[in-house]
């Protein structure tokens, strides 16, 4: 996956292919989405799961601004002329990049500056960490063009994330949250001023990327799954994950680093 060639954003890759940012790149227009890019993006999470070099993603926008979200000329307009089963099939498509985001082992912390809204404020919420400066706004704006806020998976993931009134809040009034209101509330894990976001950015990716990468995709799969499970399932599911890792050579090769008073070198195995 290092050597990947994107057609619809920047993919760049760590020099030794472990951290890599995805950067879309429609500067002049707020990096808006596309039918395409939404389509490589699902495609290109989709095949992470199968990347064993790549072991975190950064998410993030060219020109100062994240995300606006669909592009209205290149989207909006055009699905106000399909038929049911075409819209159906956008949606269903657009949902399955958040599926495909949920479900690559690698974290992915997306890195939000400026304008960050629509699908774009979904990119963030779909994100295992979040990075913003002071001037990101965040908006759930689908109604504003006359659209549910279910859009995603907004309405079960968002409140997750920031609480049930605090989501409401901005599903229905699709009013911006402000980044201070964002890392209050959880949804960003810590502001930092725009020259170094990314670079903040970058350093969390590649701790997590120097650690076990088999033992956090684990984690990840189970936040994920815990979700839909009661105490007893949730408690059993977590027994069975954590034997799998005490199985792998990076939990003995942390072990005997330990003994040897060094630090460990993980292999994701």
């Amino acid at each position: 996956m290092k050597n990947y060639q994107a057609r619809h954003f920047l993919w760049e890759p760590s020099a030794d292919g472990r951290v890599a940012v995805i950067r879309l790149n429609r500067p002049e227009r707020k990096n808006p989405l596309t039918f395409e890019s939404y389509a490589e993006l699902r495609d290109l999470f989709r095949d992470l799961v199968h990347a064993k070099d790549i072991r975190t993603i950064v998410l993030t926008g060219a020109g100062g601004n994240f995300c606006s979200g669909g592009d209205v000329f290149e989207i909006i307009e055009p699905l106000t002329k399909m038929k049911m089963p075409e819209l159906l099939e956008f949606t269903r498509m657009t949902g399955d990049l958040v599926k495909a985001m949920r479900k690559c082992p690698q974290q992915i912390v997306a890195a939000v500056d400026g304008v960050c809204a629509g699908a774009g404020a979904i990119l963030a919420m779909a994100s295992d960490l979040r990075l913003a400066t002071p001037a990101a706004k965040t908006a759930f704006l689908f109604t504003r063009v006359g659209l549910a806020g279910a859009d995603m998976g907004a309405c079960g993931i968002l409140p997750r994330l920031i609480g049930q009134g605090r989501a409401a809040e901005l599903l229905y009034t699709g009013r911006s949250m402000t980044a201070e209101e964002g890392f209050t509330w959880g949804f960003y894990n810590a502001l930092h001023p725009s020259e170094a976001l990314e670079e903040q950015a970058i350093a969390l990716a590649r701790s997590i990327a120097d650690g076990p990468w088999f033992a956090h995709g684990m984690t990840k799969t189970m936040l994920n799954q815990e979700w839909a499970m009661g105490i007893e399932e949730l408690i059993e599911s977590e027994a069975q994950a954590q034997a799998i890792c005490m199985a792998t050579g990076d939990f003995r090769r942390a072990f005997e680093a330990f003994a040897a008073k060094k630090k460990p070198e993980f292999e994701g195995n």
